[in-house]
């Protein structure tokens, strides 16, 4: 009998897997990045169809099988509401971290890191999301190893908040933060 795990999860992205099913690709707050399939869940009738959209947050319950992981049930915490403009950040967001994060790892940072990011992004009027990508891509590199707090002398690394003196910190080091970005990119070869 396999165990049924129980977590909060970001929907980064997914794909069709035969005539019903989908594997998503969902960052877990216990087990980190996570390729899970769903059983027909693109029928009109799927209970999990609309938790699982992409970019959405949601409590998700797994099964860890023989084949890897199986997604057992979803219910929405937080669609992918707010205007076109953050929706499409928190997708290059999304992008960015499935193709840096490699295995599955509890990274408890990077999952704050992504979800105060996501609450940021998904309301109503968003008027720095500009910034807030910048900051979130700064701090999943850091999070990941490729960025250095010391290198940048800034407290942006010491927590995971979104808020305006935190934003207007980072805006005075837009340049710094972006050439910083770019090479650590740059160096992963990806």
């Amino acid at each position: 009998m396999y165990q049924k795990y129980h977590t909060d999860a970001l929907v980064l992205g997914s794909r069709e897997n035969g005539e019903n099913d989908r594997i998503f690709s969902l960052f877990t707050r216990d087990f980190g990045l996570v390729r899970a399939r769903a059983r027909a869940v693109r029928k009109e009738g799927s209970r999990m169809r609309y938790a699982l959209q992409h970019y959405a947050r949601a409590d998700v319950s797994l099964i860890k099988g023989r084949r890897g992981w199986r997604a057992a049930g979803a219910s929405a915490v937080r669609n992918a509401t707010g205007d076109a403009r953050s929706i499409r950040v928190f997708a290059r967001i999304a992008e960015l971290t499935t193709r840096l994060v490699h295995g599955e790892e509890k990274n408890d940072y990077l999952f704050s890191v992504l979800a105060e990011a996501h609450n940021a992004l998904m309301r109503e009027r968003v008027e720095a999301s500009a910034t807030i990508e910048i900051v979130c891509v700064a701090r999943v590199l850091y999070a990941l190893g490729y960025l250095s707090a010391e290198a940048l002398e800034t407290a942006l690394f010491t927590h995971t908040a979104y808020t305006g003196e935190h934003l207007l910190e980072a805006e005075g080091m837009r340049d710094k933060l972006l050439s910083s970005i770019n090479k650590a990119i740059t160096e992963t070869h990806l």
